[in-house]
């Protein structure tokens, strides 16, 4: 039923500030503000000691994290503040008659959403046809089918497909396969039975499916879910980890359609894809883990129909409860919220209908954001910044002393082929074949998730559509893609406080200069760095040269695992190498573009503050973030980012300037032995 946005590749931020290479704002850096949110600073503890809690002690220590959110910070505000901004771009067309186009259609799915009252009386009658179809499954011949139903509308189901750019040949769109179907957020919560806290929410879990099983008339709710939570968690035994899932070349076993059959036999794959449109488009399917596929198909045999189509009911009502009646969306808060996330009360109504909104005609609404909070200029300023840190990437890669000439001139060829997007996309994305009828909000949530599925399956066998964004203007976020090889930074993004006009350019820099930078490394990150400059999968490295970045990766992998956010909870070290990879060297590379925008000239001294300060200060103020445990357990167990108090300490500990800038010595609790960094850019 609903379909969110695109996964990211990556969490950042960005905006646009003075050109390197430039003088601008120097000559009046009496008159310019630091960017240094000094309020915040806790005095009774020394930035040497503790980078993150000096910046931002005194946020820690007076905020709240409001009873709506499971975490609150810079990200979460500015997400908070756009909601208000969008709401009023909704609310302004409903007002208006004679509404035509993507407004019409915003406007329509917004007040369907908003219609409570409507939504009360109906309950779960929207679903009738649909349960029907599910409790009327007569033998599992009628399986493949369904899963293929499912995943047109949304629906979770054992496994996904898509398409996408296939990996090893840039130029063309495949099919793609991939495990899904569970519903907890990753296998951990199924298969740690020693960890107290996961092993609680597993059984709460099941307590949740018997209750949303019995809102939808079953009698035997509990015994049912008690065999739903058994075959979710027999998936889970199968499934890839996360970090295998990291590996784009183990993701990549491209193989025909009528093969299938011979990894996963017993479950009707020429059924399955011939259903979902896949097989009528292409004879070939990349399969991101074959081994869960033969595994799964066994479980199709091994397990009773009765249970799959209990299954298949509650993975409909889970998705499909919080837009029904009071009684299923509160049901599904009290686990999905509070049980999961430690979220005690839900969102405004209204909020939760913008998400809507966006998930299902994003680009709509961006088009209106865009044109009223995007200045063209911000654009312009932002392109000047990316071209500046790209230039300091360029000078970066001539100059590391672990990467030989050979990798370094395909490395150089890659970053010259790099494609920057900024704030939107130059084409909008065309949605006259969707349309949504007046109080029909999950008929209106299935036609939204059938034009985006069929949308998505019409790219088979057509050109690259290089214009394409897989985020909306309007998101807080930015991301980069390695099979197109572009850095995508939305427009919502460039603005306070991640980019302050009436700063002087070191916490711009620090800010958002380490997000540009952050997004142009996963190009050379552990995983990215396995595809060329036209976005194929293929090792250009020597042999020699990635062994050595191995060797600094893997102490990255175990710096970042001896941090612990929760007692008892250690960062994932693999699972977040990416992202750490491409803090690490954001910042390297952002601090770099700054040095080169003085002009050999010293920086200013603002607020008792060098520029080469600030430049540090800038980026531990982004990651100014206070965060529920439970909350945090999920981020440890399913989110590629380390918390942030660990991207601030976690990266300035590195970075060499850091310690010029703030005269860290040996004895200082920040302190790092020059031989025990980890520097790669």
């Amino acid at each position: 039923m609903k379909r969110h946005i695109l996964s990211t590749i990556t969490l950042s931020l960005m905006a646009a500030f003075a050109h390197a290479g430039g003088h601008e704002g120097h000559e009046h850096a009496s008159t310019m503000a630091s960017g240094v949110d000094k309020q915040y600073i806790d005095n009774s503890v020394r930035v040497q000691d503790d980078f993150f809690q000096h910046l931002n002690g005194e946020w820690l220590r007076t905020t709240e994290i409001p009873a709506d959110k499971s975490s609150w910070g810079s990200f979460a505000k500015l997400r908070d503040d756009t909601l208000f901004q969008l709401r009023d771009l909704i609310q302004g067309l409903q007002g208006q008659k004679g509404l035509k186009g993507d407004d019409a259609k915003i406007a329509t799915l917004y007040a369907s959403y908003m219609d409570e009252a409507k939504l009360e009386k109906l309950g779960a009658k929207p679903l009738a046809g649909e349960l029907s179809a599910i409790r009327g499954l007569k033998d599992k011949k009628g399986i493949p089918g369904l899963i293929a139903h499912f995943n047109k509308t949304g629906v979770p189901a054992p496994f996904g497909v898509f398409v996408s750019q296939d990996a090893r040949d840039s130029t063309q769109y495949a099919a793609h396969m991939g495990q899904s179907g569970l519903g907890l957020p990753d296998r951990d919560y199924y298969l740690k039975k020693e960890d107290e806290k996961t092993a609680a929410i597993l059984a709460k879990y099941e307590q949740h499916v018997a209750k949303i099983l019995g809102l939808a008339g079953n009698t035997d709710g509990a015994e049912k879910a008690k065999a739903i939570v058994a075959l979710e968690t027999e998936l889970a035994k199968v499934q890839w980890s996360r970090v295998d899932n990291r590996d784009p070349v183990k993701r990549y076993n491209k193989m025909e359609i009528s093969k299938l059959a011979d990894i996963a036999p017993g479950f009707d794959w020429n059924a399955a894809l011939g259903a979902t449109g896949i097989a009528a488009k292409t004879k070939t399917v990349i399969v991101s883990q074959p081994s869960y596929m033969t595994e799964f198909a066994k479980l199709v045999q091994s397990t009773p129909l009765e249970t799959w189509k209990a299954y298949f009911e509650w993975q409909l009502l889970r998705d499909a409860s919080p837009y029904l009646s009071k009684d299923f969306d509160d049901a599904n808060f009290a686990f999905y919220g509070t049980v999961l996330t430690g979220v005690t009360e839900q969102q405004p109504r209204w909020k939760r209908g913008v998400g809507v909104v966006e998930g299902a005609i994003g680009e709509g609404m961006g088009k209106l954001y865009v044109a009223k909070y995007f200045p063209a200029e911000r654009k312009a300023r932002m392109e000047e910044l990316v071209k500046n840190l790209l230039v300091a990437y360029k000078q970066s890669i001539d100059s590391i002393d672990w990467m030989g000439p050979e990798t370094k001139k395909q490395a150089q060829e890659k970053l010259a082929k790099f494609t920057p997007k900024i704030g939107y996309p130059n084409k909008w994305r065309d949605y006259s074949k969707l349309s949504f009828k007046e109080g029909d909000l999950i008929g209106n949530l299935g036609r939204a998730t059938e034009f985006a599925y069929n949308r998505n399956l019409d790219k088979l066998g057509k050109p690259i559509d290089k214009d394409e964004w897989g985020m909306t203007p309007q998101t807080i976020n930015a991301y980069y893609r390695p099979t197109a090889n572009e850095i995508v930074f939305p427009a919502a993004i460039l603005q306070p406080p991640f980019f302050d006009m009436n700063a002087d350019d070191a916490v711009n820099y620090g800010a958002i200069g380490a997000v540009i930078g952050h997004e142009i490394s996963h190009g050379f990150d552990d995983s990215g760095s396995q595809y060329d400059g036209d976005g194929n999968l293929r090792d250009w490295w020597t042999k020699e040269d990635r062994e050595k970045f191995k060797v600094k990766a893997d102490a990255m992998v175990k710096q970042y695992s001896s941090y612990e956010p929760v007692p008892g909870y250690n960062i994932n070290g693999k699972l977040t190498l990416g992202e750490n990879i491409a803090d690490n060297s954001g910042l390297a590379i952002a601090y770099k573009a700054y040095k080169i925008s003085l002009g050999g000239k010293a920086s200013p001294v603002i607020d008792g503050l060098t520029g080469e300060q600030r430049v540090f200060m800038g980026f531990g103020q982004v990651w100014r973030t206070k965060m529920r445990d439970q909350q945090a357990i999920v981020q440890i167990k399913t989110d590629p980012h380390s918390a942030g108090r660990f991207r601030a300490n976690g990266t300035v500990v590195n970075q060499p300037a850091f310690y010029e800038a703030f005269d860290v010595k040996e004895g200082d609790k920040m302190y790092v032995k020059p031989e025990d960094r980890i520097i790669i850019w």
